[in-house]
């Protein structure tokens, strides 16, 4: 006997109004705290950023059960952007993991109710011992909120659930709000790219944070000719250096052009190889510095339709990328 359920038409399209109800009903959880920061919300929010900012220690995440889980994807967010911070249970903290806890740290605890029995060993050690505690929580008059330095509080908003019972649109405000704060950090600090790749170094985001100057290659590496080098030459120490180009400086060391295997099926003329690189090349050629992101370099190459770009530092050639080189490196 199968129990396979055909999918109709209809069954298919009740699933299909069943996801917009969803996505509509968290939509307005979100439209609903963008509209409290114009409130008593944005006054908590500066007053937590103005905490956490000048905390010398850790953020402390903690919640349980679903906001748990918010709790500690919001920590990591916090650990990737620049701040430091890790999760600790809730429930594990009255087993010793309070000892993860110090008086430089500030606390953020996640409840939608705020009064979750697990919550309060680690609430009344954050009393004790004076750390700053921010609830983020939808009810302010809660055991957790009443304790609170700051207390972050979600506006009324209908879960997603037909039932009012999983926690959906209120989880949803909490990843936002986490989001919120992690991001305001990283304004406040100057958090730069450079610094983002740090905490990223593996996989595609951290081979897009990369630099140049990690992947180009240069020395004696270089493809370099002056404008009066004879072709035959030139070709030469294209075939050498076999990065498929060539750079033409200038008197000054500069670059002035390139030549690339297309430059040279554009000239293929008996006398190429008699005449001068000056006068084969592409002038003006687009360059990046060894300071530019990889992703950025390989943008460049996607827009003009190119494959190797010239690494300068003050308009003097030390560098050549090619796409390749970044594809390999997982840059797409």
């Amino acid at each position: 006997m199968s129990n396979v359920v055909e999918v109709t038409e209809d069954r298919s399209q009740n699933w299909l109004a069943s996801a917009r109800r969803s996505l509509h009903t968290e939509a307005n959880g979100l439209a609903a705290l963008i509209d409290a920061l114009d409130g008593e919300l944005g006054e908590s929010f500066a007053a937590a950023i103005d905490l956490l900012r000048h905390a010398s220690g850790n953020v402390i995440f903690s919640g349980i059960g679903k906001s748990g889980h918010i709790a500690r994807k919001a920590a990591a967010t916090f650990a990737s952007t620049g701040t430091r911070a890790m999760f600790v249970h809730a429930a594990e903290a009255s087993h010793g993991d309070l000892g993860m806890v110090s008086p430089d740290d500030v606390i953020i605890m996640l409840s939608n109710s705020g009064e979750n029995a697990e919550l309060k060993d680690i609430v009344a050690y954050s009393r004790r011992f004076a750390v700053p505690l921010i609830a983020m929580t939808g009810n302010a008059g809660s055991a957790l909120g009443k304790a609170a330095d700051v207390v972050l509080t979600l506006p009324r908003a209908a879960e997603a659930c037909p039932n009012g019972l999983a926690p959906t649109t209120s989880t949803t405000m909490q990843i936002a709000l986490g989001d919120a704060l992690a991001i305001a950090l990283l304004d406040d600090r100057g958090f730069t790219a450079a610094e983002f790749q740090k905490f990223h170094p593996g996989g595609r985001l951290g081979a897009a944070l990369a630099h140049v100057r990690d992947v180009m290659h240069g020395g004696d590496r270089l493809p370099l000719a002056t404008r009066d080098t004879v072709m035959s030459d030139a070709l030469l120490t294209m075939t050498a250096k076999s990065l498929g180009c060539l750079g033409v400086v200038d008197d000054d060391g500069r670059l002035a052009g390139v030549i690339t295997d297309g430059d040279l099926r554009r000239h293929m003329q008996p006398d190429l190889l008699k005449r001068t690189a000056g006068e084969i090349m592409t002038n003006d050629p687009k360059t990046v510095t060894p300071d530019t992101l990889a992703s950025t370099a390989m943008e460049t190459l996607n827009s003009m339709n190119i494959t190797i770009l010239f690494v300068v530092e003050d308009q003097k050639p030390v560098g050549v990328i090619h796409v390749h080189d970044l594809l390999q490196l997982g840059v797409r």
